[in-house]
């Protein structure tokens, strides 16, 4: 069987992911040969270096025409969506050549970007990689329609990279940590209203990531008088040793986040770091309150957390030892590729047939983007008129990256809409 993996790139959770299906799939030697068409050049080259270690096929920046020569090749097709503007230029590039697809959807759906519903019924496959996307209303109504076509499949890299947990003295002292990305759109806009909230003396929240945010962070810090409680580290290649050095991860993201694995919350649980986390949908896929960490609500429920943390340290062992084993067992990469080779056997039963995704997501660029803005639309005028923004809005919008209208104009810089788009949110 050959699958034709499509993807931006192989950087992040998708890069983590996609090698360790393949190191899996050939560990197995389940006779599955995987290529991977990657539209951009990568970044860094970790994650691409281990798909070739492992047998798997690497095409960097194809062009459409050898794109097509691959999926006539493949038996199956898998599409790594995320709403990125160089796959949308792919889908919508007109009539595609007949194939088996499947899409394997990275983003939760529940906020910008959203998921057109027709895309879910236009495909043979369509895959979640978190129930919490059942939860959005579009969604959910699609159920009794879709007839098995649409299933969750966890997109957990695995941890075989990861060791065991070390041995930790679960005294009163608690070092609490975060990893992962410092902007607005992932971590809570307001954190340092939980950092204010503690109660526990010499309390200090060490932040590890790409500082983008860290700088502002640090001044609003010294106006609310908790600048010796935050200790921005700035980003590490060695995350394991981070983690080993934290009993508690604050995992403090923003309401209206896109995620869904949260890989970096699941490599800590993994490791044995406590997580306290808010109750955002994704998160409650992952973690159970009181059996493999503490979900809270608010800056208050935070402070209480890491009060019954610090003068209760059996439990927190307790809560430590349930996180490793219970994530290690129920994301590891041997589920992962069990679940996907679930779908493969089933697709392979099904006729190939093309697909024009432009209905879908319109004609152009602009087009792309604007389909899977949900309740934001309205702030992207077809017709270019000048409106006035009723507040900011959510902070996904202003990211440079991740699929916003920035990240669009970037890709496709003549396209006049976006250009006016961008300028738009650049003066809000």
């Amino acid at each position: 069987m050959r699958v034709l993996h499509i993807t931006a790139h192989l950087g992040g959770g998708v890069g983590k992911v996609l090698s360790g299906v393949i190191a899996e799939s050939a560990r197995r030697r389940d006779g599955t040969c995987h290529v991977i068409a990657c539209l951009e050049a990568p970044e860094k080259r970790t994650f691409l270096d281990r798909v070739l270690s492992w047998g798997g096929e690497v095409l960097v920046a194809p062009s459409f025409d050898r794109l097509a020569e691959e999926v006539g090749r493949a038996d199956i097709v898998q599409v790594e969506w995320w709403h990125q503007p160089t796959v949308a230029g792919w889908l919508c590039s007109g009539v595609l050549p007949s194939m088996r697809l499947l899409v394997w959807c990275h983003v939760s759906g529940l906020y910008p970007p959203v998921i057109p519903p027709e895309f879910v019924l236009s495909v043979h496959r369509f895959l979640f990689t978190s129930p919490c996307s059942w939860e959005h209303p579009a969604l959910a109504a699609l159920r009794p329609r879709l007839k098995g076509r649409a299933a969750v499949v966890f997109s957990s890299g695995g941890f075989d990279d990861l060791p065991l947990p070390p041995d930790r003295v679960f005294g009163t002292l608690l070092r609490a940590g975060y990893v992962g990305s410092l902007n607005f759109s992932k971590l809570h806009p307001r954190i340092l209203d939980f950092v204010q909230a503690v109660r526990l003396p010499n309390f200090r929240l060490a932040l590890v990531g790409d500082p983008v945010t860290g700088e502002q962070l640090m001044v609003e810090a010294v106006k609310m008088g908790v600048r010796n409680r935050l200790e921005v580290r700035g980003y590490r290649e060695d995350v394991r040793a981070e983690l080993i050095g934290f009993d508690v991860f604050a995992y403090l993201l923003n309401p209206f986040h896109y995620g869904t694995m949260e890989n970096a919350l699941l490599e800590a649980m993994a490791m044995g770091v406590v997580p306290v986390v808010l109750d955002n949908p994704a998160e409650r896929h992952l973690v159970s309150d009181g059996k493999t960490g503490v979900v809270v609500r608010n800056p208050s429920q935070f402070a209480d957390a890491l009060d019954w943390l610090a003068a209760h340290p059996f439990e927190r062992a307790r809560l430590s030892a349930n996180a490793s084993r219970l994530v290690r067992r129920r994301f590891s990469i041997g589920r992962t590729v069990a679940g996907l080779e679930h779908h493969y056997r089933r697709l392979l039963t099904e006729p190939k047939r093309s697909f024009d995704f432009r209905p879908i997501f319109g004609e152009e660029p602009a087009d792309w983007f604007r389909s899977c803005q949900g309740d934001e639309a309205w702030r992207f005028q077809r017709d270019n008129v000048q409106h006035k923004a009723s507040g900011r809005g959510p902070a996904i919008l202003y990211e440079r990256t991740k699929s916003s209208v920035f990240h669009y104009h970037a890709v496709y810089p003549h396209d006049e809409r976006l250009t006016w788009w961008a300028r738009q949110l650049e003066a809000a």
